[in-house]
């Protein structure tokens, strides 16, 4: 199979599909890589690597998408990349359909199949093309946080963990899954007073055993995030449902109760965001303030830091890919009930249940 990768051009994404290794991996398993020039540098691959390990370096996106049956990227496609899209052509992406119409009729009408990264999900309910990003998504949410509750910043000016004598900041992180635990062990390595709200109890029972003491867990529900979000210094938002948009379990009038200078940072806004007062940003504008309270809701946290994330990310999607292109698209849904569940839209038609249901149609 010819495989292209192309240059990704979200706004300051710096991640992309593929890394030397894995064009060693395809080339050895009888498949053809291209990959646009330049597309590896964000991630401090050059060029010279990537046809040393043996790609073909390609021009432009035009010729790429015009050249290759897969096309493997890490975000969804964006507008300019529409009219390039081939019918029957295989994307092999993070899509996060529920979030966006726009994107969602775009793909049907080019009737590509689209495999989403995100909905990819093994027996035991992992989703591994998740794992690795909200990793990174969690650590960079503290991160971002800290950074925006300076006074410089829009925020109250705290420090996370404070000092000897003065009360560290709080932080509320819903949602214990993998990003939720990962801010969690960062915030709480910091010294920040640490909640954890999930629906799971066994869920945070474990986190109880391997989390340190300054974090505490609490079952969610709506009197709950009501009275820890009104005290918060700090909200994570960390709630992800297979390919359904995100609940949004902060209501704006909850925002309003918040302390001036507060900061949320909403992980979940790639599905449309758990706070209703959240809106996609980018890394170029990353925040804005509402009822006081500064927003950051970048739909690619982990594309800041793409020398990290691309390899983390692409440790994870090879051996799908080597599959798909190994035994073609069908063949790789039948076989392997991981990527039929990836499996989204399907020349033109929405295949996904939870696609289904956002839009509630098939074509």
């Amino acid at each position: 199979m010819i495989i292209g990768v192309p240059k990704e051009i979200k706004d300051n994404e710096y991640r992309v599909g593929i890394v030397p290794g894995g064009v060693e991996e395809l080339a050895a398993a009888g498949h053809k890589v291209l990959i646009e020039k330049g597309a590896g540098l964000g991630s401090g691959i050059s060029d010279g690597e990537f046809k040393d390990a043996g790609a073909e370096m390609v021009p432009s996106p035009s010729e790429l998408f015009r050249r290759a049956e897969m096309i493997l990227k890490v975000k969804e496609p964006q507008t300019s990349e529409f009219p390039l899209i081939r019918k029957g052509q295989i994307l092999f992406c993070y899509f996060h359909f529920a979030a966006s119409k726009e994107l969602t009729k775009a793909i049907l009408q080019t009737k590509a199949v689209a495999i989403a990264y995100e909905t990819i999900r093994l027996a035991t309910g992992e989703h591994p093309l998740l794992t690795p990003m909200s990793e990174v998504a969690g650590k960079m949410a503290i991160q971002e946080g800290a950074k925006y509750l300076e006074r410089s910043m829009g925020g109250k000016g705290i420090l996370l963990g404070g000092v000897a004598g003065v009360r560290p900041a709080k932080v509320v992180i819903l949602g214990g899954g993998v990003v939720g635990m990962n801010a969690a062990k960062t915030a709480a390595g910091l010294g920040a007073r640490v909640t954890v709200l999930d629906v799971n109890p066994g869920r945070l029972r474990h986190l109880e055993d391997i989390l340190p003491k300054n974090v505490i867990t609490l079952v969610s529900n709506r009197r709950v995030i009501r009275e820890e979000v009104r005290d918060t210094d700090l909200l994570i938002g960390d709630i992800y449902i297979e390919g359904a948009k995100a609940p949004r379990l902060v209501t704006e009038e909850m925002v309003k109760q918040m302390k001036p200078g507060s900061v949320i940072v909403d992980v979940a806004i790639d599905q449309g965001g758990c706070v209703e007062t959240a809106r996609p940003t980018t890394h170029s504008q990353p925040v804005y303030t509402k009822h006081g309270v500064v927003h950051y809701c970048v739909t690619n946290i982990p594309g800041a830091v793409g020398m990290t994330s691309t390899y983390a990310l692409t440790n994870s999607t090879l051996p799908f890919v080597l599959e798909i292109a190994g035994h073609g698209y069908q063949n790789a849904v039948r076989k392997n009930p991981a990527i039929q569940h990836g499996l989204n839209i399907d020349k033109g038609l929405v295949v996904h249940p939870a696609v289904k249901a956002a839009y509630g149609k098939t074509k």
